[in-house]
């Protein structure tokens, strides 16, 4: 009793020692609302955004709409270019850097993808190879560098008797400026288990300088930072959203503004769903 008291006290930022079998309580919850909800079709794996636009990604199509109107602007399908699996988006620049795995085929093989945000034209390609899993994410942090997400799943595909990689694998990384993984880390168990068999499928800096990451599939995204000592990002806070996980942005010309999506289930139609985010929120 006296440790759970103690523990209800502590700041938002704190965490339980690190040792065997003492694991870190959920942290306190962010406070969200819905701006809007509207219909993009392609808006079925993850989207970017910048001042004037929103693109909504597919498995191989990238698909420019307009903010104010949500016309499409233009659609296109890099299917015949070799384009498999895309996920989630960050526009940065005037590009549209887009993480690409051959999901779910194995061995899993991973690359970056650039693209020409005005024209959708593809600029550049990185390829990881096999390594880590399946790439996908990548966004700016604030202080310029690159970070991304490797996931790993528990779901068992028929093409394998195992599990596809295994989702306490999934790391977050930093990269060089040559793309090459400078630094990673593993995300708590405690949010590992929350994606069930699959894994961390998004994930955005915010305009606090935190990192959020969302799975496959709950209406939430974690809020995390580097830690002090050791390999395991610290989990700070949790914000509800109208999402059903997937990809998610920031807008960075609206700052408390966080795009998600919700994939249609059955006849429903895939979404687009703009939530304002009440930042320093937690705990109130």
């Amino acid at each position: 009793m006296l440790a759970k008291a103690f523990w209800a006290a502590v700041s938002l930022a704190a965490t339980l020692v690190a040792v065997p079998g003492f694991a870190q309580e959920e942290p306190p919850a962010m406070q969200s609302e819905v701006v809007e909800v509207f219909d993009i079709p392609e808006a079925n794996q993850g989207i970017g955004v910048d001042a004037g636009h929103f693109y909504a990604i597919d498995n191989t199509v990238i698909a420019k709409y307009a903010k104010d109107t949500r016309q499409l602007v233009k659609s296109v399908n890099y299917e015949d270019r070799g384009a498999v699996h895309f996920d989630s988006a960050a526009v940065v620049d005037g590009r549209i850097y887009v993480a690409h795995s051959n999901y779910s085929t194995w061995p899993m093989t991973s690359s970056l993808e650039v693209f020409d945000a005005a024209t959708l034209d593809h600029v550049e390609s990185y390829s990881f190879g096999i390594q880590l899993g399946s790439f996908t994410w990548v966004d700016r942090a604030p202080d310029g560098s690159w970070w991304g997400g490797f996931a790993n799943y528990n779901r068992v595909f028929d093409k394998s008797p195992v599990a596809y990689g295994n989702k306490f694998n999934t790391q977050v990384v930093r990269f060089t400026p040559e793309w090459e993984i400078a630094e990673q880390y593993v995300i708590p168990d405690a949010i590992v288990e929350k994606f069930d068999d699959m894994s961390n499928s998004g994930g955005s800096w915010g305009p606090d300088g935190k990192l959020y990451l969302t799975g496959h599939d709950p209406a939430e995204a974690y809020v995390m930072e580097a830690p002090e000592i050791g390999s395991t990002l610290k989990w700070l806070a949790t914000v509800p959203l109208d999402i059903r996980g997937q990809g998610i942005a920031w807008d960075r010309s609206q700052p408390d503004i966080l795009y998600g999506i919700i994939r249609g289930k059955g006849d429903e139609q895939n979404r687009v769903s703009v939530n304002r985010v009440l930042l320093n929120s937690a705990g109130q």
